[in-house]
């Protein structure tokens, strides 16, 4: 079940961006930092919005929060268009392969369209196999861009 992030949950996706920012080896996590970034997102926010994934098919139906994305809003000139941009993307090992990453990118494409966005895009790490297997997987177009970034050191 996917649901937007909101004050009401947010605590329960915070362990996983956590997780997610460890993944991509992050120089600072901070819990006190992740919590004030994501609570300024929303389904009505023309910033962006998170989405979480809960899993409701456990034994035990706690229906623990298994896995989250972000979409971010931002424009493209070469389009003259907004974008949706997919920020994260983000499912616990013991729930890769069941299809859950796959709602989350589904989801946020239609949040995206349905908010004006021409496109939802997103970049990964080249070393990042599995996650790449799944964009392949997908109606997708595979960029030849390059990402660069200033870094604030």
């Amino acid at each position: 079940m996917i649901e937007a992030v909101s004050e009401k949950n947010l605590h329960e996706v915070l362990p996983l961006i956590k997780q997610y920012q460890q993944f991509y080896r992050a120089a600072e996590i901070s819990d006190a930092k992740n919590k004030n970034f994501f609570e300024q997102f929303g389904e009505n926010n023309p910033l962006g919005c998170q989405f979480l994934f809960r899993d409701s098919d456990n034994e035990d139906k706690s229906n623990h929060v298994i896995g989250f994305a972000t979409v971010y809003f931002s424009f493209s000139s070469t389009i003259a268009a907004k974008v949706g941009i997919l920020n994260d993307v983000f499912t616990l090992p013991n729930h890769r392969g069941k299809g859950v990453a796959t709602a989350l990118i589904n989801h946020c494409l239609h949040y995206a369209l349905a908010h004006g966005a021409a496109r939802l895009q997103w970049v990964t790490a080249p070393d990042n196999i599995s996650a790449q297997r799944l964009y392949n997987s997908l109606n997708t177009g595979k960029s030849t861009w390059h990402l660069y970034t200033y870094n604030n050191t």
